[in-house]
């Protein structure tokens, strides 16, 4: 936590780090630059949906929303801070505190398996969690794993992320959950990348006041 309370809810990114099984590696290399003096450029490869990461409707949905045509305030605002530990299908009856919150980071504990083999055999939201979300007005999902959704399915995904009219946002690959309190300030604002299904994000939070 930072002194100004804000904790980093982010994984770093670096070379080896784990991705999504099939998303493609992240690599970086310096960049010669002729003329630049002694300045340093570096290349990057990765995926749109690299470390902590948020997921457009364009994700899932056929012509969905891109980020950059996602409206701000999808990416920031007062979040509820929900315990799911324990449980690997989360279903409706362990959300009912989300009811009237926009933004809602759930907290199964699956951060601290990140690297080990059993990263990707994490908990996961049922298809009726995520309906329940979006009836009560939810429209920003955070998560401490690597998809809001079980192998083999994005149910849940085309649920939560919904539609050009009323589209809405997962925020996956958070961690540090269990530092904040029940109610935070939240901000994850992705890159403006044209056509962007996805994109990195530095994720942080801190007690609202």
């Amino acid at each position: 936590m930072t002194a100004s309370g804000w904790v980093d809810l982010s994984r770093p990114v670096r070379a080896g780090m784990p991705v999504y099984p099939g998303d493609p590696e992240f690599s970086a290399r310096p960049h010669p630059v002729e003329g630049c003096g002694p300045c340093r450029v570096t290349a990057l490869s990765l995926g749109t949906h690299t470390g902590t990461h948020v997921d457009a409707p364009a994700h899932v949905v056929p012509d969905g929303p891109t980020v950059d045509e996602l409206p701000l305030e999808l990416f920031a605002g007062p979040a509820v801070v929900l315990d799911v530990r324990g449980f690997p299908a989360v279903g409706p009856d362990l959300l009912g505190a989300a009811a009237g919150a926009r933004i809602v980071l759930l907290r199964t504990g699956w951060d601290e398996q990140a690297g080990t083999p059993a990263e990707f055999e994490h908990p996961h939201l049922t298809p009726a969690a995520a309906r329940f979300l979006r009836s009560s007005g939810v429209r920003t999902v955070g998560i401490d794993a690597a998809s809001v959704d079980g192998p083999g399915t994005l149910a849940a995904h085309r649920v939560l992320l919904g539609d050009r009219a009323d589209p809405g946002v997962v925020v996956e690959n958070l961690r540090g959950l269990g530092e904040l309190p029940g109610r935070v300030e939240f901000a994850a604002f992705a890159w403006a990348l044209t056509r962007g299904d996805g994109s990195p994000v530095r994720a942080v939070a801190r007690a609202l006041a």
